[in-house]
């Protein structure tokens, strides 16, 4: 889908403390092979901050860079994976009522990974639909921990971290416009995350921590490692393709790719190769510093481009995502000016 008129005012992070990997490695708590094999040298860590918590900081920080006023909002989206500090609760109206205090509607996503370039895309959708609509507030957040969730062992090759990212989307104007965005989705490959685990009453009943490779291991007993290799990387082109096509542009073209916060092995194998990507055109050498933030890795990467200065106005990004389920997001955003709140 080429967009027009659709624009990124402000970006917002919190990422509370970092956790080194060489100590988790000491302590007993990471697997010295994850270390080796995903080249990530600390993660992202809340010691006590709920993931909900993360994303009002978050969210606090890209509305003051804004300057928004509460009225400008016109729709809250909120995607997450994972336990957001309380059950059986709204966590987008805890945010809402956090920050802008509004009336708009405020939303959950729950997409996995893919969630916070699912969300850009309605939000996007949602403020050219009608006359008078503003500006959006996207935010993501998750914190991995146990008992639920071992951020070294439930999903190897994937160092799990805690954070929030925000991200305010406007149709008048700001720092970056968003030149094309696409969605794909095959939901053949959703057992993938499943395996042939029984449906159960309750969250947990069959075992703590999540363990997403038996999953896997369960899918690749049955359909074959081709069947899923070819899948998932036949979806993860289409949608990069797609949002190339309708930028009118050829990856060569961008000055970044904003990639997800995977481990150095996954990423080589998934992006770098299939798609000829240099990591020094990536975030890399920041994002193994930080881990995987769930929905939220392309909101960070493009808060840290611009903040650190190294985005320059002329700059194309394209940020790619994909999610369990499975679903993959791709989408073209270019550098127009630097901020006031980003680095001279």
């Amino acid at each position: 889908m080429r967009l027009e008129g659709i624009f990124v005012q402000a970006t917002g992070v919190r990422l509370p403390a970092r956790l080194r990997v060489s100590d988790a490695v000491a302590a007993g708590e990471c697997p010295p092979r994850t270390a080796d094999t995903t080249g990530v040298v600390s993660v992202a860590y809340s010691p006590d901050e709920s993931a909900a918590e993360m994303a009002v900081a978050a969210a606090g920080s890209a509305l003051d860079r804004a300057r928004t006023q509460p009225d400008d909002i016109d729709l809250i989206l909120h995607a997450d994976t994972y336990h957001q500090g309380q059950d059986l609760w709204p966590v987008a109206s805890y945010i809402q009522r956090e920050t802008l205090r509004s009336t708009c509607p405020a939303l959950e996503i729950r997409q996995m990974s893919n969630g916070g370039l699912a969300a850009l895309d309605l939000a996007a959708a949602y403020l050219s639909a009608a006359p008078g609509r503003r500006q959006a507030l996207l935010t993501t957040a998750d914190r991995f921990c146990p008992p639920g969730i071992d951020r070294w062992r439930t999903d190897p090759g994937t160092p799990y971290a805690d954070g929030g990212t925000a991200l305010v989307l406007s149709r008048q104007g700001g720092f970056a416009s968003v030149a094309s965005l696409a969605l794909f989705a095959d939901s053949e490959l959703e057992p993938l995350h499943r395996g042939d685990t029984p449906f159960s009453p309750a969250p947990f009943t069959h075992g703590m921590p999540v363990d997403f490779d038996a999953a896997k291991r369960a899918f690749v007993e049955r359909m074959g490692i081709s069947y899923a290799v070819a899948r998932s990387g036949a979806g993860q082109y289409n949608v990069v393709k797609e949002a190339l096509s309708d930028a009118g542009m050829e990856l060569a073209d961008a000055a970044w790719v904003i990639l997800p916060h995977f481990g150095r092995r996954r990423l080589q194998s998934i992006y770098y190769r299939p798609f000829g990507i240099d990591p020094g055109r990536t975030t890399w050498d920041w994002s193994r510093t930080v881990g995987h933030l769930g929905a939220g890795d392309q909101f960070a990467s493009l808060d840290r481009l611009v903040v650190s200065g190294l985005a320059a106005p002329g700059d194309r990004c394209v940020l790619m995502s994909v999610g369990a389920g499975y679903s993959w997001g791709c989408a073209v955003v270019d550098i127009l000016d630097r901020p006031d709140w980003a680095a001279g």
